[in-house]
């Protein structure tokens, strides 16, 4: 029989596409009347190219990627929305052992703390004395690293004058570090974990340190097709959605292992893959440290598409140079992310949503129940500095924000 619905998706062999293999192989998408194809790829680059000649419908994507399109920053790139996020944190900073012996003896936590690791970083910098130490991040126009970015510049590190910072695939993070080409790489999962199990790497923060309940890879929508197949694009959120209440469930997360070992997917061992959705992550020198909120696919409104995640990513490329502000420009920004899409497709399932589009990055401190459709908590969402962000007043955020 021929579903309904027929949606090819691109993604990376990397954790956080847990969602769109769970709504293929769990049936999620079949329930919604949808022969879901996945279609796996080595770089973002190639996922951006496919979805601008329609090769690809929909994508499991870097959460920046689709307004640096939309910006007219990369080529060939196609309008794109992002209706959906998938998921929240799932990075971590992992530096080669001869760096964190290093950072150890100027200080760094070994519990990950994002300040004292920070601190100790500069402290190697200000010891190296012009020696930069290099660091690969898997795309410009990626959380990875605009996070890298702010975290070193909070710590007194210039991302230009003091260090390099270079573009790799995820895959080759760990094997060009072994090599000695980079110092340590900012990546998601399991690539983080695979440099600490084989190549004697050492976790020195992880993103849920950095920015608390931030995104990391969104599905992105050819807007083309977005604007002929709006009924099939509802359908495929309410399947995601459902995936992800499955990819939460503890007693899920063996089983979400082995589906993504599998080889059409992630295709790494089970066993290096179940640390970063059970949160106990073996960070280096034989330890393992529970994370809270390492990887979150569903609490905490961690599919919504917030319109202050878009506009703080944007904030970012004009940082570091990427881009000009104007008031366009942050309008092109603000229209990418479609929490109306997002609102108006998932209402028949009767869940929580966010009341509002946006919030103030940084504000929750704890845990806190907020008005929506229904029961719903958020946070805590702090900045590792205690910077706050209030999309209401990007101009005035822009301008506090020295490149360190």
């Amino acid at each position: 029989m021929t579903s309904t619905h027929q949606i090819t998706a691109g993604f990376l062999p990397l954790l956080d596409s847990a969602l769109l293999v769970v709504a293929k192989e769990k049936g999620f998408a079949a329930e919604q009347d949808i022969a879901l194809t996945l279609v796996r790829e080595r770089s973002w680059a190639t996922i951006r190219d496919r979805l601008a000649v329609s090769h690809f419908d929909v994508a499991h994507i870097l959460a920046p990627m689709p307004i640096a399109c939309n910006l007219g920053l990369t080529a060939p790139a196609p309008r794109m929305i992002v209706p959906m996020a998938l998921g929240l944190g799932g990075n971590a900073v992992t530096v080669s052992a001869g760096l964190w012996s290093d950072m150890a003896e100027c200080g760094a936590s070994p519990d990950l703390d994002a300040i004292s690791s920070g601190l100790a970083l500069r402290r190697v910098v200000d010891n190296r004395k012009g020696e930069r130490l290099r660091f690969g991040v898997v795309h410009p126009y990626s959380g990875h690293n605009y996070e890298l970015r702010y975290w070193l510049a909070a710590s007194g590190i210039d991302p230009e004058e003091d260090v390099e910072i270079g573009i790799l695939p995820p895959p080759d993070m760990a094997d060009a570090m072994t090599s000695g080409l980079i110092d340590g790489y900012c990546a998601g999962e399991p690539w983080n974990t695979l440099g600490v199990l084989h190549s004697g790497a050492h976790l020195a923060t992880v993103k849920a340190a950095i920015w608390k309940s931030s995104p990391e890879k969104v599905l992105g929508v050819n807007g083309r097709w977005a604007d002929g197949h709006a009924e099939a694009l509802a359908a495929l959120l309410r399947a995601l959605y459902k995936a992800s209440l499955w990819c939460a469930a503890p007693g899920n997360q063996e089983e979400l292992a082995d589906l993504l070992a599998r080889p059409a997917y992630v295709d790494r061992a089970a066993e290096s893959l179940l640390p970063a959705l059970t949160g106990l992550l073996q960070i280096g020198g034989h330890k393992t440290l529970s994370i809270r909120d390492f990887f979150v696919p569903n609490a905490k409104a961690a599919t919504f598409p917030w319109k202050s995640h878009a506009l703080w990513f944007y904030t970012q490329m004009v940082r570091w140079g990427q881009i000009r502000h104007t008031p366009d420009h942050e309008q092109i920004a603000n229209d990418t992310y479609r929490p109306d899409i997002y609102r108006n497709a998932l209402k028949a399932l009767n869940i929580a949503m966010p009341a509002a589009s946006s919030k103030v990055e940084g504000a929750l401190k704890i845990e806190t129940p907020v008005g929506s459709s229904g029961a719903l908590t958020l946070g805590p969402d702090g900045f590792f500095d205690g910077g706050l962000f209030d999309p209401v007043d990007i101009e005035s955020y822009i301008a506090s924000q020295a490149r360190i």
